[in-house]
């Protein structure tokens, strides 16, 4: 793969579906110039691309374009807001009068995360508390005024283990307004609207209620008749069994007993409660209960408090879907307990009680992905609201109105591959009525669609095509003249109607298809472009989607738990927002172009970056407190023209074009003067001045990289060996200072080893000590178990140093400093790979790394392994190493050298986080728990050690490690 490539796939993350916008198309044209300026500009009521302007849809009409600009009326049927076009009017009436009901209060996720920011300057704490109560008051449906109650929340109910308090610049008080004067512990984003909560038999407010198990909807669980709400002693909780996809299929039987059996070594969740069949002998295990019903159930279990029986009360409509459960819940007698004990009980099965009224833990898992898209809106709109234009804050906020059918259908496409969808082929479950969703969708500009009223030229004709099944394809070319229906391929009968469409044999197709398919829908491109936008600003990266809200709430992935303190925002204007959007799509434009091998259009994205950095203001390292951070520098135009033109030079030094090479490598070194890609750009021009004959501006450069303070690492060491190489008399007489560290002498090892294949390109396979086929790395880890002193150890190159890191210095990645911790999907701290990272936490890091050199590192894993297993961390594989292994490392390695390793990583973590050794080898020396450790680079007969290995070897041999080199090559008779 060609340098660059990956870290650019990386960064583009999940490819935009719409065409690129016309005035960037006309740039990329081959037929036209390169402009001067960036064509990134938009004024205040523009959008991006097509999606800026003033259409809101396909339509160009007055109200074709879902009326952005109308005024907002109340429904009178529902009460709510909605835009005031003819068109949304009548199809919202439509729809209220055919559902007969009224829309029920949109409540909070499920995903139980702290949303909410702390902001510590611009915006102020007064501004933002004033924007909440603004929006929240705009977002009150108004059933919450007709019904006149009050919810009030418990502050003094204590956050979970992985879940730590906050402060909320404001929330719902008794009387329905904002305060502003508590602390609470929030699972919800701060404009929130919380429901009325109401005891189910006497009426009256209930007033406890854990912040943490906010009710998601209408309560409907079924609680037995009690008069007063101290004395129930048994309550009756319908629920579900959820996670049978993760457990064997065992057959299920209606009205069949369940046991519950608490699981409090589960890794993902410690809360965890299963459920298990009570009439199989040996209980098999059906699932487990609901995340939020099993985090208020656990303590009393804990206690011993209840006792808890079920059954199972029907059956799923799907094979492992969740299965309809009741479970009764029975207090038991607490006459051998202490006072106290009492007391706390009790507390905990009057809150217990309180929310299983108000909750409803039947919410079936197809609305969860709404309530989650909603939320990423809101928090997007919430903490980026300066970024869109004024039509665009009216298109998204339009997405409220709709109904519960019209915002599931879209989630569900938008999440889908697409583009095109048949309506007919739709079909879910939780959209009871289609045709009206699909409607409301069109009318407010959501999607398009594709049906016989609509030309179809218009639109993408091999999208078109691949909606076809391959008997549809067959069954059209049986009908032209010529039959060419000997292809059975899927892509070949796509081409064969493509190719007949366009050289006019078969000018009917769009009517043709459109008769086979019927109408067909797909995200319009403004909401696409928007949503495209929402998803970039909420997870601050290309990679996660609305996915990741599911892995969360599945128990698959836990994010670690950390505070949002934002003082400064990633994009200060909507224009450096809208040039990085376009530096985005240049970026997906070149991969596709090098996917496609268009090589006129990788060179003219290279081109256009080059025009455009050039432009740019010359980046510097700022550190006054009103500039941005500098970590926040790859959400910028500039950090993703450097990226694509990272891997235009290695296009073009592939291609042998050394000069265009070398102007760009000149171009990016003179307008990027911070960044750890300066060593690398600095090697290559380096290289390709000497490829080009000309030796002495290549020693310049490459004296001048080995004493830039951003060249470091491999490439640092890469550039002192081409200083000494190049640097000899009559060129340069006097010796560098570094050349006796460079030329220090490495330790060796050689093994022979029986080989499987010696062919040149191909992985080395070898008979290892035990007969089996191995690699070299696995060679040379029988022979230190064997011959080399009874070694014990692992091939890990890295990972298992960035576990320890990881664990070590979790306190110190995870710690509240300002701007690092933007969104609550991150595994990393932002400044992880920045010199940011060690300065702004010397102290903390430095006390760390002091216990560590003190000897308690061994504890402080421990320590670390039992809070935080499990959760995800960047660096950290809890699957790979056991706490044995790392346990045995720590001990090994030694309390000095250790210390001197992380802090080595805390420094520059990013220049350091690849090229260590292969293995990590360590052995016992006496029971009392003395032992040594080794560090091992395995070689295979071809191999060299790499810049980067050669640069960790000398560092690690400077910390006091004992490390080697172990070169593998074939027995004699074998050559």
């Amino acid at each position: 793969m060609l340098t660059g490539r990956e870290s650019l796939v990386r960064l583009i993350g999940r490819r935009r579906r719409s065409p690129l916008p016309a005035s960037l198309a006309a740039v990329l044209s081959p037929s036209s110039p390169l402009p001067s300026a960036s064509a990134a500009q938009a004024d205040d009521g523009g959008g991006s691309g097509e999606a800026a302007g003033g259409k809101a849809g396909p339509s160009s009409g007055g109200n074709g374009g879902a009326g952005v600009g109308a005024e907002w009326v109340a429904c009178p049927v529902c009460g709510e807001s909605i835009r005031g076009s003819d068109y949304c009017v009548n199809t919202h009436l439509d729809i209220c009068l055919t559902r007969g009901t009224k829309r029920k209060l949109t409540q909070s996720t499920l995903l139980n995360f702290r949303f909410s920011k702390k902001v510590s300057a611009e915006p102020t704490t007064k501004n933002l508390i004033n924007e909440v109560e603004t929006e929240s008051v705009k977002q009150i449906d108004e059933d919450l005024s007709r019904d006149q109650a009050s919810f009030s929340l418990d502050s003094d109910t204590g956050s979970s283990k992985a879940d730590a308090a906050i402060s909320l610049p404001g929330y719902l008080n008794g009387s329905g307004s904002l305060s502003t004067s508590k602390t609470i512990s929030t699972h919800v984003p701060s404009d929130t609207v919380l429901p009325n909560v109401k005891d189910a038999v006497s009426n009256a407010l209930v007033e406890d209620c854990s912040p943490g198990m906010l009710p998601t909807l209408a309560s409907s669980c079924s609680i037995d008749a009690c008069t007063d709400l101290d004395s129930s002693n048994i309550i009756a909780v319908d629920t579900v069994i959820v996670g049978r996809r993760f457990h064997e299929n065992i057959e299920l039987r209606e009205d069949e007993g369940i046991t519950l059996l608490r699981d409090p070594q589960n890794a993902k969740d410690s809360d965890a409660i299963k459920v298990l069949y009570a009439a199989s002998e040996c209980e098999e295990m059906l699932g487990y209960l609901p995340r939020e019903l099993a985090k208020v159930l656990t303590p009393l279990m804990d206690k011993q408090y209840v006792e808890c029986e079920g059954c199972v009360v029907g059956l799923p409509e799907q094979q492992l879907g969740n299965v309809p459960i009741q479970i009764t819940i029975q207090r038991c007698k607490a006459d051998n307990k202490r006072n106290d004990d009492q007391k706390y009980c009790q507390s905990l099965w009057e809150k217990f009680i309180s929310i299983v009224k108000s909750a409803n833990f039947q919410q079936p898992s197809s609305a969860r992905y709404q309530t989650n898209f909603n939320l990423m809106i809101a928090d997007v709109m919430a903490n980026h609201t300066h970024v869109f234009s004024d039509v665009e804050k009216s298109f998204l906020a339009s997405f409220k109105s709709l109904s519960d059918d019209g915002q599931r259908l879209f989630v569900r496409i938008y999440t889908r591959k697409g583009p095109w969808f048949r309506k007919s082929t739709i079909s879910y479950r939780e959209i009871s009525d289609l045709e009206h969703a699909v409607m409301e969708l069109k009318l407010a500009g959501y999607i398009d669609m594709l049906s016989c009223t609509v030309d179809p030229p218009e639109y993408d004709m091999e999208e078109a095509i691949d909606l076809l099944t391959v008997p549809e394809m067959k069954e059209i070319l049986k009908k032209l003249p010529k039959d060419n229906t000997s292809c059975t391929r899927r892509h070949e009968l796509a081409n064969t109607l493509l190719s007949l469409y366009h050289n006019g044999t078969c000018a009917s197709l769009p009517k043709q298809i459109l008769k086979w398919t019927g109408t067909c829908i797909r995200i319009s491109k403004m909401a696409d472009e928007l949503l495209w936008r929402i998803q970039r600003l909420f997870f601050l990266n290309g990679d996660q989607d609305l996915s990741s809200f599911l892995l969360v709430e599945f128990g698959v992935v836990k994010f670690p738990d950390y505070a949002c303190s934002i003082s400064h925002r990633i994009f200060q204007e909507r224009i450096d927002l809208l040039e990085y959007e376009e530096a985005i799509r240049v970026a997906q434009v070149m991969d596709e172009s090098l996917d496609n091998n268009n090589m006129d259009l990788v060179t003219r994205c290279i081109d256009l970056s080059e025009n455009r950095l050039c432009t740019m203001t010359k980046q510097e390292n700022a550190t006054s407190p009103e500039h941005p951070p500098l970590f926040f520098s790859r959400f910028s135009a500039s950090w993703v023209y450097s990226k694509i033109l990272t891997l235009g030079v290695s296009v073009y030094e592939r291609d042998r074009r050394y000069e265009d090479a070398i102007r760009i490598l000149k171009m990016l070194l003179s307008k990027i003067t911070c960044d750890r890609r300066r060593g690398y750009w600095t090697l290559r021009l380096s290289v390709d001045l000497e490829h080009m004959g000309r030796p002495n501006e290549s020693l310049s450069i490459a004296e001048g990289g080995a004493i830039d303070p951003w060249v470091r690492a491999g490439s640092k060491f890469a550039l002192q060996r081409r200083v000494l190489r190049l640097s000899k008399p009559p060129r340069r007489w006097k010796v560098p200072s570094y050349a006796d560290y460079v030329k220090r002498n490495i330790k060796e090892v050689n093994i022979e080893g029986r080989p499987l294949n010696c062919e040149i390109g191909t992985k080395n396979l070898f008979y290892g000590y035990d007969g089996e086929l191995c690699g070299v790395e696995q060679l040379a880890l029988q022979y230190y178990a064997d011959e080399g002193g009874g070694w014990q150890g692992t091939h890990a190159e890295g990972g298992i140093w960035m576990t320890i890191f990881g664990l070590l210095m979790w306190d110190v990645m995870f710690s509240d400093i300002q701007d690092v911790f933007q969104s609550k999907f991150q595994t990393a701290p932002l400044d992880l790979e920045t010199d940011y990272f060690y300065k702004s936490r010397k102290d903390l890091a430095e006390s760390q790394l002091k216990k560590v050199q003190d000897g308690m590192a061994e504890e402080m894993l421990i320590s670390s392994w039992e809070l935080h297993q499990g959760t995800s961390c960047q660096g950290v594989n809890w699957d790979r190493h056991s706490l044995t292994d790392l346990r045995a490392v720590v001990a090994c390695t030694g309390g000095h050298r250790l210390a001197l390793l992380l802090r080595h990583l805390a420094v520059d973590y990013r220049s350091w986080s690849s090229g260590m050794p292969d293995l990590l080898l360590w052995r016992f020396l006496d029971e009392r728990g003395g032992g040594e450790a080794k560090l091992v680079e395995v070689k295979g007969p071809r191999d060299q050690l790499s810049e980067q290995q050669r640069a960790w070897i000398l560092v690690l041999m400077d910390f006091g490690f004992d490390v080697e080199v172990c070169k593998v090559s074939t027995v004699a008779k074998w050559r």
